[in-house]
């Protein structure tokens, strides 16, 4: 359990300490207390709720409303890790939407605000920042524009995306940002980036050598059996259990 409150700067110092930053998503109360208690350092109201408590397709259909409703019950939870929430889809469009939306979030209890893209959304994350709202980049897939890349694709690797990724994430970094996911990119120039910016790498499916990883809870303890990306690996089958705990309760009372 983490002792003390974590904060944007502790994060930054875990990299420089060369200290691995274990990052899980928390989608309510007692996920975010739990994953509090085991020790989680940084904890994301991530937009994947879409899927794995809403039902939807992908991330695209997620609300502000919604994203505000999950960050306010994951921080009633009063983790001392570091909690943070997506900006979700079509919310940052403007600099004013991504400032109003970001305040909102902050509003309902993000410690920081996360959202896709590189140079595209500079102007963005700059005037994010400049409110004094800590900001958490996303590069590589994006989940948010899965519809338009017509699939989940391992980024990186024609020498213009490598660049640009590259180009992208310095950018960030020189804005304020102080954390970058990189979702699936291919891991040498995972490291790459890790290596050449001061600010923390946090990797899902991009290998090993990011500053720390992130998984979509639900994925790592077997809790939405229906889909598993390649890249994880279940360290638990919480479906299973529920299971195996419903079936005797429903025998014991003599319900068919």
């Amino acid at each position: 359990m983490n002792s003390k409150k974590i904060t944007v700067g502790e994060i930054g110092a875990m990299k420089r300490r060369g200290e691995k930053i274990a990052a899980l998503t928390a989608y309510d109360f007692p996920m975010a207390k739990l994953l509090d208690e085991a020790g989680i350092p940084l904890l994301l109201v991530g937009d994947s709720l879409g899927m794995v408590v809403l039902g939807y397709p992908d991330t695209t259909h997620v609300t502000m409303a919604e994203m505000e409703h999950h960050i306010r019950a994951a921080a009633r939870a009063k983790p001392n890790a570091l909690l943070g929430g997506d900006l979700p889809f079509k919310s940052y469009e403007t600099v004013a939407d991504a400032v109003a939306n970001a305040k909102k979030l902050v509003a309902a209890g993000a410690e920081f605000v996360k959202a896709e893209g590189g140079s595209e959304i500079l102007p963005q994350v700059q005037a994010i920042v400049a409110v004094g709202i800590s900001f958490c980049g996303h590069l590589g897939m994006l989940p948010q524009h899965v519809l338009e890349e017509g699939g989940y694709k391992i980024k990186g690797k024609p020498e213009a995306e490598h660049q640009k990724l590259l180009d992208d994430a310095k950018l960030l970094a020189d804005a304020g940002a102080f954390a970058i996911v990189l979702e699936l990119v291919t891991p040498p120039v995972a490291k790459e980036i890790s290596v050449q910016i001061s600010i923390p790498t946090i990797g899902i499916g991009s290998g090993p050598d990011c500053d720390g990883q992130i998984l979509v809870t639900p994925d790592l303890t077997g809790s939405f059996p229906w889909f598993t990306p390649k890249f994880v690996k279940p360290k638990a089958n919480v479906a299973a259990e529920i299971k195996s705990a419903v079936t005797p309760w429903k025998s014991e009372i003599g319900a068919k």
